[in-house]
């Protein structure tokens, strides 16, 4: 029994060992599986930036000199940017210097020029410059189309007169100006403004004095607009359509609205009056209307009066010029006014001009047309309803006009009603 003793506890040891190692083999058999883990950025690289994976800052020996050389650049550049400027403030001063002294010594030539020049040196005769140009063409077609008006035509010539007088003294080396050639014609209608604003522009062409020659007929309807941003865009098309030529606005007082401040005329007009200053070597503007209303419109904008050199009146015909107009009108469209149909046709002209709405010249074109188309209406019954002269119609028939054809015009206005003579 004392010998077992020591076995037992050597036995228990070895028991509880081999528990131990049970146990320890299923704890580890159960256990889930260690995770693996990859050492931290910190941890292989030193000079990682925590904050982010932009690069840390470190020192550098040379970001002083990185600095100062940037800054040096941007002040270099601002000083290089300087100097061009001021090289171009000093070259426009020398530019403007160099023009002053080519003007003055120009200047001094011509007064030489003009000091040393004979007094007899031929300048060209007055007829010469008017029969070259072809301004006494245009004068002599003034006189053919325009019946009457004799102080009108006299105004033209006289315009006509200063231009080539201007353009003579141009060829000798004299001073010579742009004369304001903007014009004003009053009058009624139907006394030949447009016309004369044809013939006008046709001159200034002839004498060089625009570059077309052509007119360009406006009213309010073209020149303003409806509603805000249009009245511009449609006032600066019709004056890019009359650059280098004549633009004419009939009854010019109906751009400017007194009574009500919103209009958007006075627009158009703004336009008109910078154009009318700043470009009138290029274009001619001519305002017509009727007298009255000029004066009236000239009073609201002054502004345009002062910029107009030149107003013609333009008075009514007589009853004689207008039957003159009427045989002029006749002859133009190979009619023939027989002797007798003359004085019918004077008093009608004389009965119609004591009724509203006359127009003169346009009255005339009227009852011309009416005329001619009484003469159809009188020959077309005689030879092809009646048949007379078996329906041959001679060339005289075709061309008459007869007294019978200018007696329904004066026995409508006789006969008509009061309130519809003026239709007559």
């Amino acid at each position: 029994p004392t010998l077992l003793q020591p076995l037992d506890t050597i036995t228990a040891m070895k028991l509880s060992g081999a528990i131990a190692a049970i146990c320890l083999a299923s704890a580890t058999a159960f256990a889930p599986a260690p995770v693996s883990r990859a050492p931290t950025l910190l941890q292989n690289n030193a000079n990682q930036n925590p904050f982010g994976n932009t690069e840390s800052i470190q020192y550098s020996e040379n970001a002083e000199e990185k600095d100062s050389g940037a800054n040096y650049g941007r002040l270099r550049d601002k000083l290089n940017e300087a100097d061009v400027d001021r090289r171009k403030i000093e070259e426009e001063a020398k530019n403007r210097e160099r023009a002053a002294e080519m003007k003055r010594e120009e200047r001094l030539k011509k007064i030489a020029y003009m000091n040393d020049m004979p007094d007899s040196t031929p300048a060209g005769t007055v007829d010469e410059f008017m029969f070259k140009e072809g301004v006494q063409d245009q004068l002599d077609k003034l006189d053919r189309d325009l019946v009457g008006l004799v102080p009108v035509k006299q105004r033209v010539k006289e315009i006509a007169a200063l231009l080539v007088l201007d353009k003579m003294r141009r060829k000798l080396g004299f001073e010579t100006a742009v004369p304001s050639l903007h014009m004003s014609f009053t009058g009624a209608p139907g006394t030949g403004k447009t016309t004369v604003a044809v013939r006008m522009g046709q001159i200034l062409a002839k004498m060089g004095y625009s570059r077309r020659g052509h007119v360009v007929l406006a009213t309010r309807d073209d020149l303003v607009g409806q509603y805000v941003g249009h009245t511009a865009p449609k006032t600066k098309e019709m004056i890019k359509k009359a650059m280098g030529g004549v633009l004419l606005v009939d009854e010019a007082y109906y751009l400017y609205n007194a009574a009500n401040d919103r209009d958007y005329g006075q627009e158009s007009i703004e336009i008109l009056l910078n154009v009318m200053e700043n470009n009138q070597d290029d274009l001619v503007v001519a305002v017509a209307g009727y007298k009255d209303r000029m004066d009236r419109f000239f009073s609201y904008i002054p502004g345009m009066m002062s910029r107009i050199g030149n107003h013609i009146d333009f008075p009514n015909y007589s009853a004689d010029e207008l039957v003159e107009i009427a045989a002029l009108m006749a002859r133009e469209l190979e009619y023939d006014i027989s002797p007798d149909a003359m004085p019918v046709f004077h008093s009608y002209i004389d009965a119609r001009m004591g009724l509203p709405y006359f127009s003169n010249a346009r009255t005339v074109r009227n009852a011309m047309d009416r005329a001619r188309m009484n003469s159809a209406i009188r020959t077309f019954e005689k030879y092809a309803i009646q048949g007379e002269n078996g329906g041959m119609c001679s060339v005289d028939e075709l061309k008459s006009i007869a007294a019978a054809d200018f007696q329904v015009l004066l026995d409508d206005i006789l006969n008509a009603d009061t309130d519809k003579r003026i239709f007559a």
